[in-house]
């Protein structure tokens, strides 16, 4: 599918998201424009050293919320999609172990109920489709509940996170905080595949023709680093991504990147499919480490304390 304007639609290779901007971490990045490669030198961040979730214990009256079967198997499998900072990311190379927010809590879950995580990367786009499959007994990628997925997902959250831009720093194009997409018209905007930021885009691709202005333009890229060197190298104006990882990658001088604020908040969750028995289980063990204090340790470990909540929920209605 073709945006107007928009040629021929760059898509590549997933990363994460609620969809998390790439921060650099691979060598090169791919575009159907022939290849750009990652900012030279750019390295990814060094993981903190804190580690919350090593304490966490067995809860069994919450463990006993799983279904039989999974108790005796002593295993769930998860998609994840491993993009970058805060949320999930590479911090010593895709042969080594993944960290981030996503990772300790996903961890931390598991040990209240007794289990261990197959964890098996996968692209983002590709993670809630597979759960109808059985493929994954659920998904994380810093999935935003939506109304729309809500209609086949069930959701249990555990932060609330959300849409935000971010510029090349020293850009005098776009400034400001960013409350109406008019102020993109006459733009191009790059954003992950298959995230929310992808269908608001789309879906408001009006409002500029609404207000008699020039239409904006989005390139919708996957690649770790795609949509970083495309910033930095012109391509694009600005990016649309989650709000932690706009942050994160605004603190990091090697990114060049400036977080012109938030647009829309949006809760963040594992994702199951629709009816899953797991669902109950999740939910008590994230307020068991919300009421033990290893939910405030790991957000603190990330950066992301703004983005806490009080209590997890099941399937919540998405913010308006």
């Amino acid at each position: 599918m073709n945006l107007p304007g928009n040629g021929t639609r760059t898509r590549l290779r997933t990363v994460a998201a609620l969809a998390l901007l790439p921060l650099l971490t691979l060598t090169a990045a791919c575009g159907s424009d022939g290849g750009a490669p990652a900012v030279e030198g750019a390295q990814a961040s060094p993981a903190p050293a804190d580690d919350p979730v090593a304490g966490v214990r067995t809860v069994d009256s919450i463990a006993a919320l799983l279904p039989s079967g999974v108790r005796t198997a002593g295993t769930l499998r998860v998609g994840s999609s491993v993009g970058a900072p805060p949320s999930a990311y590479y911090p010593n190379g895709q042969d080594k172990p993944p960290a981030g927010q996503d990772i300790d809590i996903a961890d931390a879950v598991a040990k209240v109920l007794g289990v261990k995580l197959e964890r098996q990367d996968a692209s983002f786009e590709t993670i809630l489709p597979a759960l109808g499959s059985g493929k994954y007994d659920f998904g994380t990628g810093n999935f935003g509940v939506t109304a729309e997925r809500l209609k086949t997902i069930d959701f249990v959250t555990y932060i609330n996170d959300g849409q935000g831009f971010a510029v090349k720093t020293g850009s005098t194009t776009l400034t400001g905080k960013v409350d109406d997409l008019t102020r993109l018209c006459g733009l191009t905007i790059g954003t992950g595949a298959g995230t929310t930021f992808e269908k608001t885009l789309t879906a408001q691709k009006g409002v500029c023709a609404a207000a008699g202005k020039k239409p904006y333009e989005v390139k919708v890229f996957s690649e770790n680093g795609a949509v970083t060197t495309a910033l930095q190298q012109g391509r694009i104006d600005a990016v649309m991504s989650t709000i932690n990882g706009l942050r994160y990658q605004a603190a990091q001088p090697a990114a060049q990147s400036t977080f012109l604020g938030e647009y829309h908040r949006l809760d963040v969750g594992f994702a199951f499919k629709k009816g899953s028995p797991l669902t109950p289980a999740f939910q008590a063990a994230v307020n068991e480490l919300i009421e033990n204090g290893t939910y405030e340790r790991i957000l603190k470990k990330w950066g992301t304390t703004d983005s806490k909540i009080a209590t997890s929920q099941t399937n919540p209605a998405e913010h308006t």
